[in-house]
């Protein structure tokens, strides 16, 4: 029998400890969260010789659900709607990515005030629109002219951003120059040797680029973000970017960890320079357009991504379906459509399923019912899992000492 409190204090062992305190008080709040929290739980928990091992083989990003799709600007000057969350990306068979979102589904209702019926419709049209846009085998993506309801919503809402209203939110001005807002939600202070270290890291990287003075580092802070990645050692860095202070950028750098998923797939996976180049190839081979400024790079002898933060990264706002269930059914189809569309894309790159392979399964009518079922399962361990967690933690034992 796995021991809930074990496996998972044991999994987040050495992260920063006042981020993995909010992490653990996150979970706590619903199944949801804790299904985003424990990734590495969920895949454990995954029987097997069920209907997942009949699915071809795939790049997945791994930790699907309904919170990993966003919006972002390409390294083309577009914005897109897509999968964007890249750190359990592997090879695994097709339908680990599909039980995941159908999961997050059923579990996600509550916080969404779904009812169960409406919950287990809504897993119907998933795995319909997946296998449909399997069999059409043409990987499709989504931009603000193909996109409608919520996603459209989104679209929208994003015109009215501008870099300056994006600053204002993460910084504050002192004098004529901007540093970031140390709020507690979105960023933590660093100490000045992390500082140094950072800001050193950052001046060998640009010395290679063409203008190195745009990414000059200006400030440097603790980045808050996620769930599941949270305690992970990660920062938020404000650098000059096209003149201060309204020109400035904020750029992520986040430690690269081994993919969760791996240990629990029997698919044989390529051998990487390191787990940030994974991450990186990954979702260059997944998105339909690769994002602005993405690099695997190496601090402190260590796997980092750098990627940059934009006005137009934002996620949907699903409690807007306004209990208009065909809203949040075209919002489910467009994330297992886009699903589909990362396996057919991806197809035939070191070891992945060709396109006839996906297209000749999504015709097949035999894994859709079992799936589903599967994913009531998962939903049952989930909520047996959260009650556990609960129990612990209400009991003190995941008390984490955070120094003052």
């Amino acid at each position: 029998m796995i021991d809930i409190a074990q496996q998972i204090a044991a999994f987040n062992t050495g992260r920063d400890p006042e981020r993995l305190a909010m992490k653990y008080k996150l979970m706590r709040t619903s199944p949801f969260v804790f299904l985003r929290g424990t990734c590495h739980l969920f895949y454990a928990r995954l029987p097997a010789g069920s209907v997942l091992d009949t699915s071809p083989t795939v790049w997945i990003c791994g930790d699907m659900h309904l919170e990993n799709f966003g919006s972002y600007k390409g390294d083309n000057g577009l914005i897109y709607f897509d999968i964007n969350d890249f750190d359990e990306a592997c090879l695994a068979p097709s339908l680990f990515e599909l039980i995941r979102l159908l999961t997050s589904v059923l579990v996600g209702a509550s916080d969404l005030n779904v009812s169960r019926a409406e919950a287990l419709a809504l897993c119907h049209t998933a795995v319909d629109a997946y296998a449909a846009a399997l069999s059409v085998g043409k990987a499709r993506w989504i931009e603000e002219e193909t996109s409608t309801g919520m996603v459209r919503d989104l679209f929208d809402a994003l015109h009215a951003r501008t870099r300056v209203d994006y600053l204002n939110r993460r910084c504050e001005l002192k004098g004529k120059r901007r540093v970031l807002r140390i709020d507690g939600k979105k960023a933590l202070p660093v100490d000045d040797s992390t500082r140094e270290k950072v800001t050193a890291f950052m001046d060998d990287f640009a010395s290679h680029l063409e203008t190195p003075g745009f990414y000059r580092v200006l400030d440097v802070a603790r980045r808050i973000a996620g769930t599941g990645s949270l305690g992970v050692d990660r920062y938020v860095m404000l650098v000059e970017g096209k003149g201060s202070p309204d020109g400035n950028y904020l750029l992520d750098l986040k430690q690269a960890l081994p993919s969760s998923v791996v240990p629990h797939v029997k698919t044989k996976q390529p051998k990487w320079a390191s787990e940030a180049q994974r991450v990186v190839a990954v979702q260059h081979r997944v998105q339909a357009v690769s994002q602005a400024f993405l690099h695997s790079v190496e601090h402190e002898k260590r796997p980092y991504v750098l990627r940059g933060l934009q006005p137009s990264e934002d996620r949907v706002a699903l409690s807007s379906w306004d209990g208009k269930l065909p809203r949040l059914e075209a919002v489910v189809n467009s994330m297992a459509e886009l699903c589909a569309w990362a396996q057919l894309r991806s197809g035939g790159r070191e070891g992945s399923a060709i396109a006839d392979e996906l297209i000749a399964f999504g015709s097949r009518k035999d894994w859709q019912l079992p799936l589903i079922e599967l994913a009531t399962q998962c939903e049952t361990q989930i909520a047996a899992d959260w009650k556990t967690y609960c129990d612990a933690f209400d009991g003190g034992a995941f008390k984490v000492e955070v120094k003052a």
